[in-house]
Order: C-alpha cells, then sequence, then structure tokens
C-alpha cells in the first residue's frame, strides 16, 4: 500500500481531519492534501513527526518489510495489535487462539 493510502487510513481511523492533522504538525492544510493523494512526500523531519503522532514506524509509513512481517496485512495485525489496552490484547489473542483451533478442524 502507498504512503498516501496508509496515511489517509491512519487519518479515519483517529477520525480527525487532514486540517487537524495539518494543525498538529504545524504545517500547511494543502501539504498533508499532498501527501494523502501521493502527489508529494514528506521530509525525514515530518515523517518522524507522522510515525509518533500515529505510533507508527516510519518503516511502516514507508511500506519497508524489515523484520519478521511478511505481508502488509502482519504488519497491519501487529499495528492494530499494539494500539489495543492489555486487556484488549489478551481478549485479541484469546480470539485468534479459537479462530486457529477452528481452522484446525
Amino acid at each position: 500500500m502507498d504512503f498516501g493510502n496508509k496515511l489517509r487510513r491512519l487519518i479515519e481511523e483517529r477520525n480527525i481531519t487532514q486540517k487537524q492533522l495539518a494543525i498538529e504538525l504545524n504545517i500547511a492544510p494543502s501539504t498533508v492534501g499532498g501527501y494523502v493523494q501521493n502527489k508529494s512526500e514528506p521530509d525525514f523531519n515530518i515523517l518522524k513527526a507522522l510515525s509518533k503522532y500515529f505510533n507508527v514506524s516510519a518503516d511502516y509509513l514507508l511500506d519497508m518489510r524489515i523484520g519478521k512481517a511478511v505481508t502488509y496485512k502482519e504488519d497491519e495485525l501487529l499495528r492494530v495489535f499494539r494500539s489495543l489496552s492489555e486487556e484488549q490484547q489478551n481478549v485479541c489473542i484469546k480470539q485468534c487462539k479459537i479462530l486457529f483451533l477452528l481452522n484446525k478442524k
């Protein structure tokens, strides 16, 4: 998935507008629009700010798979899992184990 689509998805998940993100990062709303539309790319400082704001790695934003994750889906699962509370993570693990057991049948 390209940078713009990932950024759009993160903005939607956070339930904010592009303008709100621009204000938070102290950049022009048109700049964020350019990123979302894949017409421009952020510099390193903005990339770091986006990573911190959304609590994701720059690798995730740039679609670079360096770790053990092989696919985008694995990256996405890990990102979502890390955003959950500890209690929610435990529920998620239990549900995944149930799905795993159902698949074995």
